[in-house]
């Protein structure tokens, strides 16, 4: 990941690239990574992750089509 500083701005720069981290999802990756996870945890956060999307998916498509 790369950020140009532009006029000596570190401060502007360093904005920059957090957001980029944010948007890139680098944080939470940190933070899952701090400590180990076993596969079977790992799994069912995925699949919990996945049944949320899911369900949000649903609602917004409900809400689209005026089935309140």
């Amino acid at each position: 990941m790369e950020v140009i500083v532009r006029d000596n701005n570190v401060d502007q720069a360093l904005r920059v690239l957090k957001k980029k981290l944010q948007r890139e999802g680098v944080y939470r990756e940190m933070k899952q990574r701090r400590f180990y996870e076993k596969p079977s945890e790992k799994k069912a956060r995925e699949m919990a992750a996945a049944i949320r999307r899911a369900r949000k998916v649903e609602r917004k498509r409900k809400e689209r089509d005026g089935g309140v």
